[in-house]
């Protein structure tokens, strides 16, 4: 467990945005590990693959009281190689301190910026597949499920997010302030 994970409060401030920093995608990677190797069991060492080389991460970074810095979610995007105008998220995952009641909408703000800045990069489909045990926070953020399926071992949503929903946004490399709690 992160030490983020061991806080009874999140930090007072948490901006989303894309990585920018070495620091950042290298935060982003260790979250991941810990979320699809250690507590979800999904993968055994890694959740990396061949995406990685294309994506670009996004981060939700939180500042402390203190001015200390941490990656405390993150989500990754791409356009799809073979289909124009498609774009991609995958990876979702937000540290347990973060998620539910106590840590507000760092996932949701997550896909918000990933669909807008996609949507704001010429994206006319935004497509996920989705941990079926997510699929109700998607469809409360304006996305429809095409098809289940199983990867991984896991039940999946494909699922679309609803474009009109998410105006472009030009700059996510800056991002914005949640709107979470906390």
């Amino acid at each position: 467990m992160s030490a983020v994970a061991q806080q009874t409060v999140p930090a007072p401030s948490v901006r989303i945005k894309w990585a920018t920093a070495e620091w950042e995608r290298a935060a982003a990677f260790a979250l991941r590990r810990e979320i699809f190797c250690e507590e979800q069991g999904v993968f055994a060492a890694d959740d990396r693959d061949e995406i990685d080389e294309i994506a670009i991460a996004l981060v939700a970074v939180a500042q402390d009281e203190i001015g200390a810095s941490r990656v405390v979610g993150t989500v990754r995007i791409h356009e799809d190689p073979t289909e124009l105008h498609t774009w991609w998220g995958s990876r979702l995952a937000v540290d347990q301190a973060y998620r539910g009641r106590a840590g507000g909408r760092i996932g949701s703000d997550l896909i918000r910026l990933a669909v807008s800045s996609a949507h704001g990069r010429g994206c006319r489909r935004f497509l996920a597949n989705v941990q079926s045990q997510n699929g109700l926070l998607f469809q409360r953020l304006h996305w429809r499920s095409m098809k289940e399926f199983d990867l991984f071992g896991r039940p999946h949503h494909r699922m679309e997010a609803d474009l009109e929903y998410y105006p472009p946004f030009d700059t996510p490399q800056v991002g914005f302030l949640s709107r979470g709690r906390g």
